[in-house]
């Protein structure tokens, strides 16, 4: 890591009425001084500035605040400027602040710092950047539990209890029996089938907090002209679907970002399944069919009550104000003309993620980075113990091996590539 003097606008970029330039380094001090125009002043007190160009022409009226080493985001001397938000004036402090020896920063340099000044661990980036993404508030929940070090003490309390258990089998090599714990070959197996069960339910619910952190998929599914279009366009709130009388209107997948209950929804509206008649028919059948195969759940959508009914999602009888008997109670009855029935077909939405997430949550989050390591995690912990066979060498190794992989999670055994990728997804005040 090198020691450049760093700087970054840390507030959305545009018109704005407040803009946050976020500048860190190693000895801000002078710095500072030059910027308030004072000799002396207190750490993490707000001075009012008329800040001046090198040639004493007025840049902008602000606010400076210093925030001294360790005690910052980064671990460094770090100093915010709240100026007004145009973009004129930023570009002119920008210009300020390089004539004084700072340069620009890169993206996620500030959180890399931290990270090196052991201010945060990767996990703690990983909440950091969930946050930042965050469009629900479940979302939001589960970010700041990463954030505020959650998942870095289980991670933590995983890695210990692997390096105890790897100690222990090296010891049963070097001591005699006498001089250690009692039973102590079978707890430690026991203790390590204890820590992969709970890592493999960690991973088992990783499809609960996908569905958190990236959406949970509900897809319009039904024969051509049932009305998917109008009930898609009635929950999504907007005419986003083309809605006309005449079959197979849509032919490509139509889609739309809902939040339902704190959680984000992806909601698509599908071509209608028939036998296609053309090409481009055909290619929207089949994206109807992987759209299904990946939703959390499907909405089958009929104009009548069909002879069988579907088992793993919500049946739905539209256009229920040209229909007399509605006497089935296992579908949900709506008209898209009236509103009918729509109350009651978003409460059985609810329910069903409920029932899917709800109570499944991952206590852990789980992104493409850390699903990869625990499942060689997993894979060490298994071998361990089904290649022990009394050989506690060859036991310790895959235990050592599962927990170089929290490690790696952790940011405590990092590469270059780990790194890199993590703080590449932060933006450049981060």
């Amino acid at each position: 890591m090198n020691n450049d003097t760093i700087f970054a606008l840390s507030s959305a970029s545009g018109k704005s009425g407040v803009a946050v330039i976020r500048i860190s380094g190693n000895d801000l001090s002078k710095l500072f001084k030059r910027i308030i125009n004072k000799k002396k002043f207190e750490a993490r007190h707000a001075y009012f500035t008329n800040l001046k160009d090198n040639d004493g022409d007025l840049i902008d009226q602000c606010i400076a605040i210093y925030f001294n080493a360790p005690y910052s985001f980064t671990g460094e001397d770090v100093i915010e400027i709240h100026s007004h938000g145009s973009s004129a004036v930023i570009n002119k402090i920008f210009e300020f602040l390089r004539k004084n020896g700072a340069r620009i920063a890169q993206r996620g340099e500030f959180s890399r710092r931290a990270f090196y000044n052991n201010k945060m661990d990767l996990t703690d980036v990983d909440g950091l950047i969930a946050l930042l993404d965050a469009q629900t508030d479940k979302q939001r929940q589960n970010a700041l539990r990463s954030l505020t070090g959650h998942d870095s003490k289980i991670y933590n309390d995983w890695r210990n209890q692997m390096i105890e258990i790897s100690a222990y089998s090296a010891a049963i090599l070097d001591y005699d029996a006498d001089d250690l714990p009692k039973n102590i070959d079978k707890k430690i197996i026991k203790k390590t089938e204890k820590l992969l069960n709970e890592i493999k339910t960690a991973m088992l619910n990783t499809r609960a907090t996908r569905a958190i952190q990236n959406g949970f998929n509900i897809v319009l599914v039904g024969k051509t002209n049932v009305g998917k279009s109008s009930i898609f366009n009635k929950l999504v709130g907007s005419n986003r679907a083309i809605v006309s009388d005449i079959a197979g209107t849509t032919r490509d997948v139509v889609s739309s970002q809902l939040d339902i209950d704190g959680y984000l929804v992806n909601l698509s509206d599908t071509a209608g399944i028939r036998e296609a008649k053309n090409k481009i028919e055909k290619i929207g059948i089949e994206r109807t069919h992987n759209e299904i195969e990946n939703a959390d759940l499907v909405l089958y959508v009929y104009n009548e009550l069909p002879k069988e009914l579907k088992t793993d999602g919500i049946t739905i009888i539209n256009k229920s104000d040209l229909i007399k008997n509605k006497n089935s109670k296992r579908v949900i009855y709506t008209s898209a003309k009236t509103g009918a029935g729509f109350d009651k077909l978003l409460k059985a939405i609810k329910e069903k993620m409920h029932d899917a997430i709800g109570n499944t949550e991952s206590k852990i989050i789980i992104n493409e980075r850390t699903y990869e390591l625990l499942k060689d995690t997993i894979y060490e912990l298994e071998n361990a113990i089904k290649k022990y066979d009394g050989n506690y060498d060859i036991f310790a190794e895959h235990v050592r091996r599962a927990s170089d992989n929290i490690g790696k999670i952790l940011g405590v055994i990092t590469t270059n590539e780990i790194a890199d990728m993590t703080f590449s997804r932060l933006c450049l005040g981060k």
